[in-house]
């Protein structure tokens, strides 16, 4: 495996780096951001994608901002910067999260420097934060592989994913991927069934890429294609990330998710959710209600790259004139959740849960 973090800061260059996710599989290709405005088109044209490194670059772009503001006003540039973050994708949470804590750590009483130098320990401090909440999650879903693979003779554990919550959404290591990276190097036997994630691609391209660098056996299967595996029991288990979690246990993650966890439920396999804490929403309790639905350009469906003769192509898929519907992420309810794998440990998707593992968030 390559470099193991998805974005990291160019101390030669003073710039931000990062894997340009829309290219992957094809190309392996490092963009630089230097800037408010090149963080902020980074998240919002999926450059950078994934609830957890979407919040490490938006920190970046805190401090990016605070590095190149030359105004009257700091504080009052600095809440126009967070703002602007913020608009570029509204269903992470994790974005919210790292602007308004990146805002908190921002004082009148130094000088801009020293606030900038601030800000750049906050990014670097949010990211480690992340990688060490992606290996203790690894850690306790690791538990949950052993358990079944216990039961299996010696077969492989069976594994279904949805969209990509590996290394590339988060900085090292993943979420939903992080206990299958560390069985695969405990020596158990696992098999992963990647959806290819309609649309975009991003189990087929960005998941499949990631466990191929990692020398760790899977199968791309077309999205409906899960629910038949469940039913003749070639599915042991299904793991996911999430987008955002409700403090009651509703998960957002990439649209599809809510169809896996009905097959699920309905052939008695366990359906759990990988996340750090910084994706749940502390102050939502109805996901369906409350929980914003990203609609994305209709080209992302209508389009589809790939390969010819060695070269990159756009292929348009159906009729140019049908309306499109792109709707980013479904809502999957509490109840066909089995559990929540935590930084913490694993819990009941349920407020009592939550907060067993997180009692100093009981008076929110």
């Amino acid at each position: 495996m390559g470099n193991p973090q998805t974005i990291w800061y160019n101390h030669q260059k003073q710039l931000v780096e990062t894997i340009d996710q829309r290219k992957l599989p094809f190309q392996n290709l490092i963009i630089e951001i230097g800037t408010l405005e090149e963080a902020g088109d980074a998240i919002s044209e999926m450059v950078v994608r994934g609830a957890p490194l979407i919040g490490v670059t938006a920190a970046y772009g805190m401090y990016l901002a605070a590095r190149n503001y030359s105004g009257n006003d700091f504080q009052a540039e600095m809440k126009l910067a967070a703002e602007k973050l913020k608009s570029t994708r509204p269903t992470a949470v994790n974005l919210a999260f790292a602007v308004d804590e990146a805002l908190s750590v921002i004082s009148d009483h130094i000088s801009v420097s020293e606030n900038v130098e601030k800000l750049f320990d906050y990014a670097e401090n949010l990211k480690h934060r992340e990688i060490d909440f992606s290996k203790n999650i690894g850690l306790h879903g690791l538990k949950i592989i052993q358990e079944i693979s216990e039961t299996k003779n010696g077969e492989p554990v069976q594994i279904q994913t949805h969209c990509n919550a590996g290394r590339l959404a988060c900085v090292e290591l993943g979420t939903a991927t992080a206990p299958i990276y560390l069985a695969h190097e405990a020596g158990i036997p696992v098999h992963v069934w990647v959806d290819e994630t309609r649309p975009r691609n991003q189990g087929a391209r960005l998941t499949a890429w990631e466990l191929g660098d990692a020398g760790i056996p899977h199968t791309i299967i077309p999205d409906n294609t899960g629910g038949h595996l469940m039913q003749h029991n070639m599915v042991d288990m299904v793991i996911v990330g999430s987008d955002r979690t409700t403090l009651n246990g509703d998960v957002a993650n990439k649209i599809g998710t809510y169809l896996k966890a009905l097959a699920a439920s309905d052939n008695g396999i366990p359906f759990y959710v990988a996340l750090p804490s910084t994706s749940i929403d502390w102050n939502l309790n109805d996901g369906l209600l409350e929980i914003p639905i990203e609609q994305r350009d209709g080209r992302e469906v209508s389009m589809m790259e790939g390969l010819l003769d060695g070269e990159v192509h756009e292929f348009m898929i159906f009729p140019e004139k049908s309306a499109v519907a792109n709707y980013g992420f479904d809502v999957t309810p509490a109840r066909l959740v089995t559990g929540l794998i935590t930084e913490r440990g694993v819990c009941k998707s349920t407020r009592e849960g939550i907060l067993n593992l997180f009692p100093e968030k009981m008076n929110l």
